[in-house]
């Protein structure tokens, strides 16, 4: 099948990742969803330099380490930020991202250079889209449920 032999060829960097919005891990919370609703992004990356990822912050860890418990957005994002993310790097098979993202329940993945420099995130929104463009017949003609079929046409 094409599609597996794609996965194993295509690289991450055809998936085009998006820029690595960055906050410093003194900054708030507030301030990383401020910068993340400002991108429409679900996460931002936490470095203290620009050459160094210390942790991602995304809003899951919004949801759980911050309102779940009731902590101030004022918080430092360093407090509720994910340490140490499983990174992927722009050479990988987008196979290999599609792995680490589904054994660690990831939605979002930093992409890194060789010395470990973020040079942007991988969204499982890009993979859905890479995979659509191989079943483009299959994705775009489906109903939202396959054994329901309108009886009626609709439109005016």
């Amino acid at each position: 099948m094409e599609l597996a032999r794609n996965l194993k060829v295509d690289s991450v960097s055809r998936l085009h990742p998006t820029p690595p919005w960055q906050v410093r891990p003194d900054q708030s919370v507030a301030e990383a969803v401020a910068l993340m609703r400002q991108h429409r992004v679900g996460c931002v990356l936490v470095c203290p330099d620009e050459d160094e990822l210390l942790g991602i912050f995304t809003e899951r860890d919004l949801m759980r380490r911050v309102l779940a418990v009731g902590l101030p957005l004022s918080v430092p994002v360093a407090k509720c930020m994910t340490r140490n993310p499983v990174v992927v790097h722009p050479k990988d098979s987008i196979g290999a991202a599609v792995r680490r993202m589904e054994e660690g329940g990831y939605r979002h993945l930093p992409v890194v250079d060789p010395a470990g420099r973020p040079l942007g995130v991988l969204s499982v929104k890009r993979i859905v889209h890479y995979l659509a463009e191989h079943f483009p017949s299959i994705v775009y003609n489906q109903p939202p449920d396959p054994n329901v079929v309108p009886l009626e046409a609709e439109g005016a």
